[in-house]
């Protein structure tokens, strides 16, 4: 059983050897880590806040979303080398797929701040969007199997958060028939929301523990 725990203590107890990390020092790459972590913490709270406060947080939550999918398109960049050394196809596609989360996060923020769609089609953009981070975090996570650049257990936790992220990719029915209300809405796209889970729950969880792994080494 991985406890978060073992994530945040790992960094301190174990000596891994340092990552590749080419043109960027491993204290950016670490707080960018961590940025990202506190962008998803910070979306559910103003999330929370719209939904017991005032409907105008939501604004900020969904500026929020886009934070948390350009952050993690910028971490997907740093960590590049290092996964391009274990797996260079792989990382060249994990790598695009992180970009274009980010662009459908972006897409999705953009939607709902200016009223272009209502907050549910605004959202199956903004869940594939991390579904498609999530599908570049578990090909970043298995590629670095075997290898010492991160604890065993922040490996095995990051493919599971990635795989509960990309869940998401459920909701490409939503756009493409275009659903914008829970009256119209499938049962199967319920377990798209799923995805919302692991970015918003378990992705900081993933994320600042890597930030502190580097940092602390």
């Amino acid at each position: 059983m991985i406890k978060t725990g073992d994530i945040i203590e790992n960094p301190i107890k174990q000596k891994k050897e340092p990552m590749t990390i080419s043109n960027f020092s491993a204290s950016t790459i670490g707080w960018v880590a961590i940025v990202t972590g506190v962008s998803a913490i910070l979306a559910v709270i103003f999330l929370a806040l719209m939904a017991t406060v005032n409907m105008s947080f939501g604004k900020v939550n969904d500026v929020f979303n886009a934070i948390i999918g350009i952050s993690s398109a910028v971490l997907a960049g740093m960590l590049f080398a290092e996964h391009h050394a274990k797996s260079p196809l792989m990382s060249q596609i994990a790598l695009t797929l992180a970009v274009v989360g980010a662009i459908f996060t972006i897409v999705g923020s953009v939607l709902i701040i200016y009223g272009f769609t209502d907050f549910i089609l605004a959202g199956w953009y903004t869940g594939v969007g991390y579904a498609l981070i999530g599908l570049w975090l578990m090909a970043f996570c298995y590629s670095m199997q075997g290898g010492d650049a991160l604890p065993h257990n922040m490996i095995i936790f990051g493919l599971v958060v990635g795989a509960f992220m990309a869940v998401g990719l459920i909701g490409i029915s939503g756009i493409f028939t275009g659903i914008d209300s829970m009256e119209s809405m499938p049962w199967y796209l319920y377990i798209a929301f799923f995805g919302y889970l692991g970015t918003y729950i378990l992705y900081p969880i993933w994320t600042i523990g890597l930030g502190r792994n580097i940092l602390l080494k």
